[in-house]
């Protein structure tokens, strides 16, 4: 994953933000993308706007084309090529543990799973699994950074801020095999 400036320095400076939408399978998706790479997608559009407010107050935004590798490289997830996302750049803004575990959802293969436990060993802090969900709920950019595929320890889909049975959808979709009995 690309490491970022702080959040002071992309205050300090000029960036622009080319935002766009995509229908898909599960409804719109909006997002949004720097020079840099992509910096929001969320299924809600005002989720997105409240964090590039959030993390870039002196932005900029507008339409182009620089999104339209990432919307290509939707379709064609959405159409089943399912390993499409994994190469999108991604540059977003967090806490070094943050970027750890944003980095360590990209090593989720898709059809695959882990648990919050078993993301939190892999961040090398096996104590720290409500940390990684925290982090996990943090994400800015859903589907590129894939938080669908972490699950509660007892197999249950856990928690998604897209809505579980989005997370059920996807997972069915990249043939994971987990219970989706909904808490």
């Amino acid at each position: 994953m690309k490491t970022t400036p702080s959040r002071r320095e992309e205050a300090a400076g000029a960036v622009h933000i080319e935002l766009s939408e995509l229908v898909t399978p599960l409804g719109r998706v909006v997002l949004g993308v720097r020079e840099e790479g992509l910096c929001a997608l969320d299924f809600a559009e005002e989720r997105v706007h409240e964090r590039l407010r959030r993390s870039y107050p002196a932005a900029s935004f507008g339409a182009g084309r620089g999104s339209a590798p990432v919307l290509d490289r939707l379709r064609a997830y959405f159409a089943g090529e399912l390993g499409a996302l994994d190469d999108i750049a991604v540059a977003v803004i967090g806490t070094a543990f943050q970027r750890r575990v944003w980095a360590a959802l990209r090593d989720i293969a898709p059809g695959s799973t882990v648990s919050y436990a078993e993301l939190a060993e892999r961040v090398g802090r096996p104590s720290a699994a409500r940390a990684v969900g925290a982090a996990n709920g943090r994400n800015p950019v859903a589907l590129a950074v894939p938080c669908h595929r972490v699950i509660a320890s007892d197999g249950t889909l856990g928690g998604y801020a897209g809505g579980l049975a989005k997370k059920a959808w996807l997972l069915a979709h990249e043939g994971a095999s987990c219970a989706v009995s909904r808490r």
